[in-house]
């Protein structure tokens, strides 16, 4: 359990992770600064405090991190550099470098769920790479780092969440590659924040915690049931093993307000199994949501 209230600093408090994250760190009584690149754009709760920084240049950081305790990474530039993984590596050099100065006692980073990136075979995905090579930046410094990873996030502002739903919501017949059948445990945007507040917040975690839903579904299984639960009519899906992963997601871009330098890396993730192998301890996922009260959730406030 919490055992005091500490001082914070969130990255990616403008994006969908981070701002749902916001609001229960300052519940909870901790004192939340938030760095952002354009802060007379932040709509953010006024009760956190707003400061200019940037991860990738470094502008602001020293400040920012000043007694700060714990240190949220949810920030990611896919869609925003032409080469997201090295503008990524240089973001978490960056955020490293200024928690080393400051004394920053932990650092909590989300990434994906894929043991392939973690023992380095790689696997098929540049993104997934990405997010294991920002895990090992980030813990290369002095800081502690958490290491949160969860496959895709079922909730209104999730960018796969989004691109399940227009293709189901849009498209009565699917051709798609053998991704259509990869398992994967997806997880409510509730409990992705639940266990993010508890591993920033709580005295005794782990170094790495592997976040899941109730259900591990394909993505067929997935879109039959998003579309019975937001009573559309399920898509014929018709698998076509030659379909190449840049096929692929230029078609998924067609359908779904993804943009399409977010929609390739994650296309290209799909064809890796992600699903926890290892549970983390009593307090960090305990009883998460099935995938069917994801999606109710997910949609309450467009339904509402």
């Amino acid at each position: 359990m919490d055992t005091r209230p500490r001082t914070i600093l969130l990255t990616g408090a403008t994006g969908y992770v981070g701002g749902t994250l916001l609001g229960p760190l300052l519940d909870a009584g901790h004192d939340v600064r938030c760095l952002v690149r354009r802060p007379e754009r932040a709509d953010l709760d006024r009760r956190a405090t707003v400061v200019k920084g940037d991860v990738v240049s470094g502008y602001g950081l020293a400040g920012a991190m000043e007694d700060v305790d714990t240190v949220y990474y949810l920030v990611h530039s896919m869609g925003q550099s032409d080469d997201f993984a090295a503008t990524d590596r240089r973001a978490a050099r960056n955020v490293a470098s200024a928690a080393d100065v400051a004394g920053v006692e932990r650092i909590v980073y989300l990434g994906g769920l894929d043991e392939a990136a973690a023992d380095g075979t790689g696997g098929p995905s540049e993104h997934l790479r990405s997010r294991h090579e920002v895990a090992e930046l980030l813990g290369a410094g002095s800081a502690r780092l958490v290491y949160a990873q969860a496959a895709m996030v079922i909730g209104s502002g999730s960018a796969s969440f989004q691109i399940v739903q227009a293709l189901v919501d849009r498209l009565p017949l699917m051709l798609t590659p053998r991704w259509v059948d990869t398992p994967s445990q997806p997880i409510a945007i509730d409990d992705v924040v639940h266990a993010l507040q508890a591993l920033g917040t709580h005295e005794e975690v782990p170094d790495e915690a592997q976040l899941g839903g109730a259900d591990v579904l394909s993505y067929r299984d997935m879109m039959a049931r998003y579309a019975e639960v937001a009573g559309k009519r399920s898509p014929a899906i018709v698998p076509v093993p030659v379909l190449t992963p840049g096929l692929s997601s230029h078609w998924v871009s067609l359908f779904s307000p993804v943009d399409n330098g977010v929609v390739r890396p994650l296309v290209d993730g799909l064809s890796v199994e992600m699903r926890v192998r290892t549970p983390p301890p009593p307090g960090i996922n305990d009883a998460p949501l099935g995938f069917d009260e994801a999606v109710r959730r997910a949609l309450a406030p467009d339904t509402a």
